[in-house]
Parts: C-alpha cells; sequence; structure tokens
C-alpha cells in the first residue's frame, strides 16, 4: 500500500505544489491533497487561530485540520532564509511548530523539511531528509528532488511564456500584485480575478515572473527590503509597471510584511492604483464597486489619451 502524504492547499502550495506533488509521486507515494478554500474551512481555521493571525493562516489551519486522518503524513515545510539578509514572514518559519502547538491533542504524523541557509539548512538536505523518513534510498531520494525541481521550474518557465503573450492584448492590462495563496486560492483570490475579467481585462500576474532578475532589480524601489517573497512581487512591478495600464495591490489582513510594502509602492510607483484588504467578512460589493472605479478611471485617462495623439 503506498504511503500518502497530505497537502493542505493554502500558503506555500501555490507556490511549490509541483514540486512537492512530483517529488512525492516519484517515490511512489499517493497524494492527498485538501479540497479549495470553502466558508466552512475558514471557518474551521477561524477557530483555531489566535485573532492576530492573517487570513491567509486561518485559511491554512482549516486546511490542515481538514486532513486529518485522511493521511499517513502532513506535509509542513519550515522555511525561513534563502540567503543572508534575506527572511520570510515569520508565519512561515514558526509554521511547524504553531502547528505542533494548536492540534497538540490531534493523533497525526508530520513530514517536514527546513529550508534556513543562514543557518546552512539547504532545500537539498530538507528533502534527501523526508526521502530517509519515507524509507527511500539517497540515491532514489536525490534523483526525485532533482525531476521535481526541474519540473517546477519549467512550469514556471512556460507561465512566463504564456503572460508574455498578454502583453501584447489591447485591453486594459492591470497588475495584479498579490502572494500567489491569496492570487489563486477558490475563495480568497478567485471572486477578485472573476469581476476583473468581467471587467473586460486582462490580468498580469506579479507572481509569474524570472524570479531570480525581480530580486535583483527590487532594489529599485527598495534597497532594504529583506523579505524574499515581497521582494519578488516589488521587482516584477519594476519589470511589468510600463507595461500595464493599473496595478491592483491585494493583501491578507493584517499581514505586517504587505502592509509596509504595500505603503512603500504606493509612495514610490507613479502609476493609477487601488488597494483590496482581504479578510473573514463575507461581502464582495464594496470591493466590486471600488474595483470598477478603478476600471472606469484607467479607461477614461486610456480615451484621453488618444484624444490627445489624435488631435
Amino acid at each position: 500500500m503506498k504511503t500518502k502524504i497530505g497537502i493542505p492547499k493554502a500558503l506555500l502550495y501555490f507556490r511549490y505544489h509541483t514540486l512537492w506533488r512530483t517529488f512525492f509521486e516519484r517515490l511512489d507515494c499517493e497524494i492527498v491533497e485538501s479540497d479549495d478554500t470553502t466558508k466552512e474551512i475558514l471557518s474551521r481555521g477561524v477557530n483555531y487561530a489566535i485573532d492576530e493571525a492573517c487570513l491567509s493562516y486561518k485559511v491554512y489551519l482549516g486546511h490542515l485540520e481538514s486532513l486529518i486522518g485522511k493521511c499517513d503524513y502532513i506535509l509542513i515545510p519550515r522555511i525561513a532564509t534563502f540567503k543572508d539578509r534575506e527572511i520570510v514572514c515569520t508565519r512561515f518559519q514558526a509554521l511547524y511548530d504553531v502547528v505542533c502547538n494548536t492540534f497538540r491533542d490531534r493523533d497525526f504524523k508530520i513530514i517536514d523539511y527546513n529550508v534556513d541557509v543562514y543557518e546552512g539548512h539547504t532545500e537539498q538536505e530538507g528533502f534527501l531528509h523526508m526521502g530517509k523518513v519515507l524509507g527511500k534510498s539517497k540515491k532514489e531520494t536525490m534523483e526525485a528532488y532533482i525531476y521535481a525541481k526541474g519540473a517546477m521550474e519549467e512550469e514556471h518557465k512556460a507561465l512566463i511564456r504564456e503572460q508574455n503573450k498578454k502583453l501584447n492584448t489591447d485591453k486594459i492590462k492591470i497588475l495584479l500584485v498579490a502572494h500567489p495563496y491569496n492570487t489563486y486560492d477558490a475563495y480568497v483570490g478567485s471572486p477578485v480575478i472573476n469581476y476583473l475579467e468581467e471587467l473586460g481585462v486582462s490580468i498580469i500576474y506579479a507572481d509569474i515572473v524570472d524570479r531570480e532578475k525581480a530580486r535583483e532589480v527590487a532594489h529599485k524601489i527598495s534597497p532594504t527590503l529583506q523579505w524574499t517573497y515581497n521582494k519578488e512581487l516589488v521587482g516584477a512591478i519594476d519589470i511589468y509597471k510600463d507595461k500595464v495600464d493599473g496595478i491592483v495591490l491585494m493583501s491578507s489582513f493584517p499581514c505586517g510584511p504587505d502592509s509596509l510594502v504595500n505603503e512603500m509602492i504606493i509612495r514610490k510607483i507613479k502609476k493609477p492604483l487601488v488597494t483590496l484588504i482581504l479578510d473573514v467578512q463575507d461581502g464582495t460589493a464594496g470591493r466590486e464597486t471600488r474595483l470598477e472605479s478603478f476600471v472606469d478611471i484607467i479607461k477614461l485617462k486610456k480615451e484621453e489619451e488618444y484624444e490627445k495623439i489624435k488631435n
């Protein structure tokens, strides 16, 4: 019987799902993903989370709870740093400990890996550790990791190629700047995307970008920014800003890094821009009104520019 690996469909799932799925499948494991986010899953997460936790963290706890009893292990990565003087949000650093403490009375096993390059813990070593836990040899684990890493990178390159084609459209182009776990979540980000598409907008996603290049150019906007994932989004703004008509900053409440970085973007980027803060409250009417007004303003501006050129 295959070992069942549970993967919560939240937080870093939307960045690493291909890496994780491919790795475990190559090691002959069965993947058990949680369902798309629903109001019920969010409600479960809210019950387990502290009040100060961000919306995305609450969603994650709901997903994790839904997997208990359905698999042999639940994957919980701990990611802290990728290089010196760069960190990720403390929520990701503490994820393993928070889950162990929150669900200490529940019976389930965790499979984890640690990425903290500043402390000498690489991603490769973390995946070798998981292979050992699963009883696999170092050779087959390494082969699975290399193959999975390549699959993830090729998928991302394909997404960039497809997005570049969208930059040539005559439609209004909006750069959606948000973490993937907000953008692609069925309950959190999909309603925003669907409504923008209903307004006839072509959406350019800030997370679909050459990440290494984005981190390099981010210093143009902020030479001191240390949060890796925010740094990539800021770099994407510099890369795409002259190719889009406006920017939507979408964050979950009360994200600390986003609150600081968004304020910096508002001050430094000279482009039509609107911010959306997502929380646990139901209702989208106010959000839709803001988006509709924003798109209308951009349309008006483009029409005025066209008339100037025409005359």
